[in-house]
């Protein structure tokens, strides 16, 4: 499945570009807001009738383009992927916004002595500037739950195609929430009650050893760099991942899911 996430510059409206058969079909059914829909002039008949069919059950208007005018129009709104593969199909589609940090503060100030699965699980990520990475630790923060990502607004990759692409989509299900200073937004938490968890490559507690069942934030730094300073200072605590066979670090999304998946099993356990 491919995905392209762009703001509209160029479309003539405040939407994304998805492209690919089955995100455009994906999206019809599942009852987002598409504005708009490109297909080829030659698209196979089967898979232009299907598009269509939904398209007019949604009162979507379809546009037929040459495929030359299909690929400009790509390329214009996606730059930073060199090979689109949009199989004869793009859309337009209305974004909603991830959760703001004073929605996220006010949810952990109404569950600030609560303890489980109904309490917040935040994800920050300090800096991470690898596409690849942040897509892939939203995708995993989707699959355990977790009700928000925090991403830095410098330093820090944004919102592309390609991360998009990396997370399968999740990025649409949970928008990443931009914040212009971390350790700003972290003492805010803080402040309304979460408990902020910081990974480290040595000098922590075993991570299996945290309790992640009230209102927490994991804080997971960037390959090679780690937590910066001021970051790491504002943990209230530190856990790092026990590692065996030589293998002197992890990829950064590894690290992440493993701690979200410990705070799901803490949060979930078996009966």
């Amino acid at each position: 499945m491919t995905f392209c996430f762009r703001k509209g510059v160029g479309l003539g409206g405040s939407g994304v570009l998805i492209y690919g058969r089955h995100p455009v079909r994906e999206a019809l059914l599942r009852g987002d807001v598409v504005e708009r829909i490109w297909l080829q002039d030659d698209l196979a008949h089967r898979t232009r009738e299907d598009i269509e069919r939904l398209a007019r059950a949604r009162g979507v208007p379809v546009l037929h383009v040459p495929r030359q005018k299909l690929d400009e129009l790509l390329r214009r709104e996606a730059p930073d992927i060199p090979r689109i593969r949009h199989q004869g199909v793009a859309a337009r589609i209305v974004l909603h916004e991830g959760p703001s940090l004073a929605e996220l503060v006010a949810w952990v100030t109404r569950t600030r002595t609560a303890k489980g699965s109904e309490t917040p699980l935040l994800l920050a990520l300090d800096h991470w500037e690898d596409p690849q990475n942040v897509g892939a630790a939203i995708r995993t923060a989707v699959a355990v739950g977790a009700g928000g990502v925090l991403l830095p607004e410098r330093r820090s990759a944004g919102v592309t195609p390609a991360v998009v692409k990396a997370s399968a989509g999740a990025a649409h299900i949970l928008p990443p929430t931009r914040v212009p200073n971390l350790v700003r937004a972290l003492k805010t938490l803080q402040e309304a009650g979460a408990w902020v968890i910081g990974a480290v490559m040595d000098g922590g507690k075993d991570y299996r050893r945290a309790d992640y069942t009230s209102p927490t934030v994991l804080v997971v730094g960037s390959e090679g760099r780690g937590l910066s300073r001021l970051v790491l200072e504002t943990c209230d605590e530190r856990v790092e991942i026990p590692m065996r066979g030589g293998v002197g670090s992890l990829n950064a999304s590894v690290a992440a899911a493993l701690l979200l998946y410990e705070a799901y099993r803490q949060r979930f356990p078996l009966a």
